[in-house]
This record gives structure tokens, sequence and C-alpha cells, in this order.
């Protein structure tokens, strides 16, 4: 069955019978780990890295981004993690998987290079033109004009783990 919200824990290790609906975060090792949130099973596990998952977490919730895309499990299922609420998007296509895929490689091998006092130092930095992001979320569901967690997400300024707290200065 697939969840609507998760629970988070944050714990030093990873433990090895993982809860459904739980969602474990440690900061030592800069890894999020659960499983699969459409009911599979599967271990799902997000490294936090300033140029692939960035976790934010505001004191009650966790909201991860970009998405969780499980295009190598059986379910190829595509969610947001805001807030600790699960969104759903739509299934990707095999194009699209490869799009991404490749988007994902590329973001990993060539980050924007940004000066160490910049105020996005270690933020998620755009790689591509904006017509190109358009695109994307356009093919992830999101439409202009709100502002959601995500379009939120990817404004907040990550330390060097890519983790955030809403509201305080990383010093």
């Amino acid at each position: 069955m697939r969840r609507q919200t998760v629970e988070h824990r944050f714990v030093e290790f990873i433990p090895e019978d993982l809860e459904e609906g739980v969602v474990y975060v440690s900061i030592t090792y800069a890894t999020v780990v659960h499983r699969c949130l459409c009911g599979c099973g599967g271990e799902v596990v997000t490294p936090i890295d300033p140029h692939r998952w960035s976790l934010n977490f505001d004191g009650a919730s966790i909201s991860l981004a970009p998405s969780i895309g499980n295009w190598s499990f059986a379910c190829q299922s595509h969610y947001w993690i805001e807030r600790n609420c699960v969104d759903w998007s739509r299934r990707w296509t095999r194009d699209e998987i490869a799009d991404g895929r490749a988007f994902d490689r590329a973001a990993v091998q060539h980050p924007a290079k940004l000066p160490s006092d910049s105020p996005t130092a270690g933020a998620r930095p755009p790689v591509q033109p904006a017509s190109i992001w358009r695109r994307m979320l356009r093919t992830l569901g999101v439409r202009g004009g709100r502002d959601s967690g995500r379009e939120r997400a990817s404004r907040d300024v990550a330390n060097p783990t890519g983790v955030t707290q809403s509201g305080t200065e990383n010093s």
C-alpha cells in the first residue's frame, strides 16, 4: 500500500531491519535509508551530497530533494518526501529515466565551481539553462506559480554534507 506520510528517525547507524514508513537519517554517514514507500519492500538509499540529494530538517519534519526515483525496482515508484509527507509523481518513461540518469551523472561529474564565500557554496548548483529546468519540472508534474517545498528546498543553502536546518544559519 502506498504511503502518504513517513516518520523520521535520526540514527548513527542504519538498522538492519527497516520499519515500513520510517525514514532513517544518519548525519554521521550522510545517508538516508527507507523501505520503498509504494510497499514493495525495496531498500532505498539516498546519499546526502550537494550534487545528489539534500536533506532539510525544520525541527519537526524532514524533506528530501530532489525526488526519489526507484527506477531499478520493479515498482519504478517516483515520489518526493516533503515535510514528512509523500508527494507521489507519475511514472517516467524509459527515455525519461535514461535522460534523468544522464543528467544526474553530468551533475556529479561536472559540478559548477562556486567561490567558498558564496552564500550558495555547497548548495546544489544549477547545471543546465533555465529552459531545461522548466522542461524537467513539467516532466515531474510541478506547475509554475506555486511555492512548493521543492522550490523552497532548491533555495535552501546546504552545508558541505547537504544537510540544512530551516531558520538557522550554518556556521
